[in-house]
This record gives structure tokens, C-alpha cells and sequence, in this order.
């Protein structure tokens, strides 16, 4: 595994910014993002009404705190268009989340909106080891979920040749990894998994293939998860994050020769790390709920929005004037709660990949016993296990959860590709409790 290490030469003014500019950036654009808002967004003029606020009260990043937040909830009572920020005939594009547990988020953007977006993609490629000239082989999910046209767009500004393979056909995917070539794969991580097993599945090592980065996003994944993907893909693998109420991908990128968290692009986005609980801004350092405001979207820009996502911010590092945030180690509204005990699916993953016999593949299944809260993890074979290692597998688990969870959890080993996969991601979590 070769490391592609990034220096200036190339990098854009952001990057290059020191960090008292990028402050007084950051103020201005924040001062006029309220201002716009405020003039244009019912909904945050009721809002900042409410909390006794105006824009002009904001003279200091720390003002910031004084505004309310705003949720995904604010977004879907708006639906579909009331937070936009400009005229319809303005928006060159939407998207939209699933809207499978209600209403769908949409989101638009202008066409200054899509050239950031593609800046800040190209700059996150680049950071990850990406180079003009280098064929990216996009496999995250095209249509209105963000990541498919966020990375190609993305990847083609930077000077990329796209291939646009979305999700899904698994063992085409290979295929055409395998002739067309590519340096990189964009793709969610447990999808990753699911492309090596193939190759292995046809008696290829993907060791051998062309890929040399790994750019791995759309969900949370462990430091466990990039060891077994890089130790068997032969890869850099460096995580990628963003959501679609404020972008899409390359809201923040881990840079390929630090693999140490992913800087925040700070000149577009403002980040504050909140308590889930009280919402009380914390200091860097201290472990809480991402919080991001919108500097420069033009459509459809968010007041400290709540991700719902768990990490906090560091001191940069690669790019020393943005500050980095942690990989993300689970969602407040993932977290389970199972007689008294918080967990995240990240701590089942870190047990499952230190399983011998078991593919990196999971799934939570919670249900009532009586009174009684029951969890039932749910653990992909691995194609060549036996009977007797598939049963030391499920004994291995659940002493793991019992001692390092401290939880009592049944386990099932179901056959390979047996767990139900939407959009690359197997869907972590089933509640059954009030079925």
C-alpha cells in the first residue's frame, strides 16, 4: 500500500488561508447568510423573531450561539420548498433523502450552489490522494440521494475520468474494475466489504487490481473497517463526510497522509459541537453532537443545523487552518438503549471484525420479551466457514458484547448475503419492539 501524499502545490486559497483570514471570512459570509435568511425564509424569520434575536446581533462567531438550531423536523414540516432561499426559477437542482420514516428532506441548488459543490469535491478527491489525470470509479448510488452526482461531478472538476457505476450488479462492479482500471473507488464501506468478497468470491485478489485510494462515506464506520479493507484491497482508505441538508459529500475529508479525522472545509461551512441533551456549545475536544452552518449556499441555507451525528473538533493538522472532526462514531437517534445500557452499532462492529469466520456484515435486531428489551445480533459467514466455526463465531460475540458492552445479546450466523443491503448499506438496525 503505497500512501499518495498531498503538498500545496495544487492546493486552492482556501486551503491556503491562515487561520485569523479565514476567521474574518468566516464572520462575513455568517453575517450575510443570516441577513438572507432573515429577509427571505419565513420560517427563520419566525424563528430568530422567537429567540429575540436579528442579524445584526451576530459581531462574533461566538454570537452564533444565541440563534436556534434547526432539525430535520423544520425541514419537513417546510416541505418541499418553504426553507428555500431563492426563487424557484433559481434552483438547478434537487435532491431528496428517502423519506422513509416520513416525509422526504428535499433540498435545491443554484448553479453557484453546484460549482462549490464540485469545488469542494475536487478538493476533498485531492486531499484523499486523487490527482488530475486519475480514472475514479463512482459506486455510491445515483439519483436523488446526493453521493453518486456529488463524487462525479466532483471527481470530473478535479480532472478526473468518471466512472459511473452507481450501486447494485455487484459482480459487474468487479468486472469493471478490473478492465477499465481505476486509481480510485468512491463507495460506501460496507458496499466496499461486499465488492472485496467478490473479488475473492472469483479468485481474483483485489490486491493485484488497479485501486490504490478507498474514498468511504455516507455512513459510520470504524478504524477496525479500514485495517480490513485496506489489509485485503491493498488501498489507502480514507473517510468522507457530508449530508445533503447542508451539500452532499465533501463537507469534510481525512487527508490520505495523516488518516487522523477530516478537516473541515471551515470557509463554507461553520461547525459547533453541541450536548444532545441541553444543546449547550461545548468546547473543541469534548465529545458532542455536529451542529453546521451554511456560509455560502445560495438555495437552501441552514442555521445550525443538528446532524444528529457524535464526534468532536481538533486542531487541524494536514490543512492546519480547518479544524478536523473525528470519525464519526454514531448517530444520537442510532444510539440503543438495552436495559439501562447505551450502544452504538460502531461497538458491534468492533467486535464482528475481530471475529474469525465472519464476514464483516451485521445487523441489529431489537425485540420485547415480556417486559424485557432483547438484542439479536445478526452476523454474515464468511463464505468458507464451517458448522463448527460459524458456532465459536456466535459464542466469540456474544462474550465480547458481555465484556465489553456489558450486555447480554443473542447471535445468529446467517449465510453470506443473506442480510437485506439498500443503497450499499446494510440497514443496521431493525426495532421490533412495538411490532
Amino acid at each position: 500500500m503505497t500512501s499518495r501524499a498531498s503538498n500545496t502545490q495544487g492546493w486552492d486559497a482556501g486551503e491556503l488561508m491562515g487561520l485569523p483570514e479565514l476567521r474574518a471570512l468566516q464572520l462575513e459570509r455568517l453575517r450575510e447568510t443570516l441577513a438572507r435568511v432573515y429577509e427571505r425564509v419565513p420560517f427563520y424569520r419566525d424563528a430568530f423573531d422567537k429567540a429575540g434575536v436579528r442579524p445584526q446581533d451576530c459581531a462574533s462567531l461566538a454570537d452564533l450561539a444565541r440563534f436556534p438550531f434547526t432539525t430535520k423536523t423544520d425541514l419537513r414540516d417546510n416541505y418541499p420548498f418553504g426553507m428555500f432561499a431563492v426563487d424557484r426559477s433559481d434552483v438547478r437542482r434537487l435532491h431528496a433523502s428517502s423519506g422513509t420514516t416520513g416525509l422526504p428532506t428535499v433540498v435545491g441548488y443554484t448553479q453557484d450552489d453546484l460549482d462549490t459543490w464540485a469545488d469542494l469535491v475536487a478538493r476533498a478527491i485531492r486531499a484523499a490522494g486523487g490527482r488530475p489525470g486519475d480514472t475514479v470509479h463512482v459506486a455510491y448510488g445515483y439519483g436523488l440521494f446526493t453521493g453518486g452526482l456529488g463524487a462525479h461531478y466532483g471527481a470530473e472538476r478535479l480532472g478526473c475520468t468518471v466512472i459511473p457505476a452507481s450501486g447494485g450488479m455487484t459482480s459487474r462492479q468487479v468486472r469493471l474494475i478490473q478492465d477499465l482500471k481505476p486509481e480510485i473507488i468512491m463507495v460506501t464501506p460496507s458496499y466496499m466489504l461486499t465488492l472485496l468478497d467478490e473479488f475473492e468470491r472469483q479468485g481474483v485478489d483485489p490486491r493485484a487490481s488497479s485501486l490504490r485510494v478507498g474514498i468511504f462515506g455516507a455512513e459510520p464506520w470504524t478504524e477496525e473497517m479500514r485495517r480490513e479493507i485496506e489489509e485485503r484491497a491493498g488501498i489507502d482508505a480514507v473517510d468522507i463526510y457530508g449530508l445533503s441538508e447542508v451539500m452532499g459529500p465533501g463537507v469534510s475529508q481525512e487527508c490520505v497522509e495523516t488518516k487522523d479525522g477530516l478537516h473541515i472545509w471551515e470557509d463554507h461551512f461553520l461547525p459547533e459541537i453541541v450536548d444532545p441533551i441541553t444543546g449547550e456549545v461545548l468546547p473543541d475536544g469534548e465529545q458532542g453532537e455536529l451542529v453546521f452552518t451554511s456560509l455560502t449556499k445560495q438555495a437552501m441555507p441552514v442555521i445550525r443545523y443538528r446532524t444528529r451525528d457524535l464526534t468532536r473538533l481538533l486542531p487541524g493538522t494536514a490543512r492546519p487552518a480547518f479544524r478536523r472532526m473525528e470519525k464519526i462514531t454514531g448517530r444520537s437517534d442510532d444510539m440503543v438503549i438495552l436495559r439501562g445500557v447505551n450502544l452504538f452499532p460502531t461497538q458491534v462492529e468492533e467486535i464482528v471484525l475481530r471475529t474469525p469466520a465472519v464476514a464483516p456484515h451485521f445487523q441489529l435486531k431489537l425485540t420485547r420479551e415480556g417486559r424485557m428489551d432483547a438484542l439479536t445480533i445478526r452476523a454474515e459467514a464468511r463464505p468458507d466457514a464451517t458448522p463448527d466455526e460459524r458456532e465459536a463465531a456466535a459464542r466469540a460475540i456474544a462474550a465480547g458484547m458481555k465484556d465489553g458492552v456489558g450486555v447480554t445479546v443473542c447471535v445468529e450466523i446467517v449465510d453470506p448475503e443473506t442480510l437485506e443491503r439498500s443503497v450499499g448499506k446494510i440497514k443496521r438496525i431493525m426495532d421490533l419492539r412495538g411490532a
